[in-house]
């Protein structure tokens, strides 16, 4: 009885595949496994298997779109009336060029049909109707008179290839291919209902990120002196300075000579703060705290250090009020306690701008023409472009590194 031959869905997102090559012709004799054609999908041009037995009656041209489950061929006794089975099959999408083989007494919808030709399959072991070699594996197998039961596949999933029938010879065991390991386990996971912090972050973040537009600016500061400056006061301070204090003290020193980042987008107005309150990016479990150290370059670095330091205790202790975390004017994030050396930040709303600080690094740079071991930090300042031009957030950077690489600047 003549069997249609579907075109499966190959992929989870496939939905038409196109017929870009067929191994057999009307008239030849297939079984199942054997690779009846090449088959383009939305991910990749792949092999299509045959699972009908019999003779092509049927086969739809090359070239042609077919939709997931549309009939592409036909399988059966030579002869066999196949037209019932074409009748409710979707119609193909025209192939870019005619088939070669119509004659001119054919329906231009229907291919021609012919006897079988007399074509024998290459031998295979009679119990194994699924044994997988291509089709010119099969070709050469059938050319040489090898049984393919015999060869050992190197290709994908056992596959017989061409160089596996080229390599093998006759009474002699085939060259082994290390063992295949199936590991089994047990497929997981956990849905976690997303917390109020979470849904405020997503929705902030990603209102800015789509609709402020982002540029970055990226500059390295030798760290040397900012790296002494942090000992000396280290060694008389009752409040132990971080470098991240020194940040934020530099960054409220530069905004204060670079007032256009001090700013905010309000669509139809700039908005350029007179005050500097600056936000500091602290993670805790469920998600991240943005606290606001207020007037911050009238602040000394042992205030600053305190404050931040009362932050992160109760941050961590869900103790932050809202109001701690409004009126940021410009925001710092700071990786480099994790080791990162280098990364962006998404603008923190209503600021114009936010500051991605890097890891302070040992590596080696020229001073005063001599090679010699430095101490370098990398910082990114993400811009809203409406507000904020390229040379508005380069004369901050340069500032902030002045700063930096000069402290005793930032506190006279």
């Amino acid at each position: 009885m003549a069997e249609a031959v579907k075109l499966p869905k190959m992929s989870d997102t496939m939905t038409e595949g196109v017929i870009v090559k067929w191994n057999y012709k009307v008239g030849d004799s297939v079984k199942s496994g054997d690779v009846l054609a090449e088959v383009e999908t939305d991910k990749a041009t792949m092999d299509m298997e045959v699972y009908a037995k019999g003779s092509i009656l049927y086969l739809v041209d090359e070239g042609s779109t077919i939709p997931v489950d549309g009939v592409i061929a036909v399988v059966g006794a030579a002869g066999e009336d196949y037209q019932s089975l074409l009748a409710g099959a979707p119609a193909a999408a025209a192939a870019p060029a005619p088939a070669a083989e119509k004659t001119p007494e054919t329906p231009a919808a229907q291919p021609s049909v012919s006897a079988p030709a007399a074509v024998s399959a290459p031998p295979v072991a009679s119990g194994d109707e699924r044994l997988k070699a291509s089709p010119l594996a099969k070709k050469l197998a059938q050319d040489k008179g090898v049984d393919l039961s015999q060869i050992q596949g190197t290709g994908e999933n056992g596959r017989i290839v061409r160089k596996d029938v080229e390599s093998f010879v006759p009474g002699t065991p085939t060259q082994s291919t290390p063992a295949v390991v199936h590991v089994s386990g047990t497929e997981s996971f956990e849905e976690v209902a997303v917390s109020q912090m979470r849904k405020t972050i997503a929705g902030r973040l990603s209102e800015s990120k789509f609709t402020a537009p982002h540029f970055y600016l990226t500059m390295e500061i030798n760290m040397d002196k900012a790296s002494a400056a942090r000992e000396q006061m280290n060694a008389i301070s009752e409040v132990k300075i971080s470098m991240n204090d020194l940040v934020i003290k530099a960054a409220a020193a530069a905004l204060r000579k670079n007032p256009k980042v001090n700013s905010s987008w309000l669509g139809t107005k700039i908005r350029y703060n007179h005050h500097i309150h600056i936000g500091v990016a602290m993670a805790v479990d469920e998600g991240l705290l943005v606290p606001v150290v207020r007037f911050a370059d009238q602040k000394s670095l042992s205030q600053i250090s305190a404050e931040v330091k009362d932050y992160g205790k109760r941050a961590k202790d869900k103790k932050l009020q809202p109001q701690d975390w409004a009126g940021n004017t410009f925001t710092i994030s700071n990786l480099g306690m994790f080791g990162i050396e280098e990364f962006t930040a998404i603008i923190n709303p209503p600021d114009a701008c936010i500051m991605a600080v890097g890891a302070v690094k040992d590596t080696v740079g020229v001073v005063n023409g001599e090679i010699k071991p430095v101490k370098t930090m990398k910082v990114t300042l993400s811009c809203d472009h409406r507000v904020v031009d390229g040379a508005i957030g380069a004369a901050f950077l340069n500032t902030f590194k002045e700063y930096l690489e000069e402290p005793v600047k930032m506190l006279v």
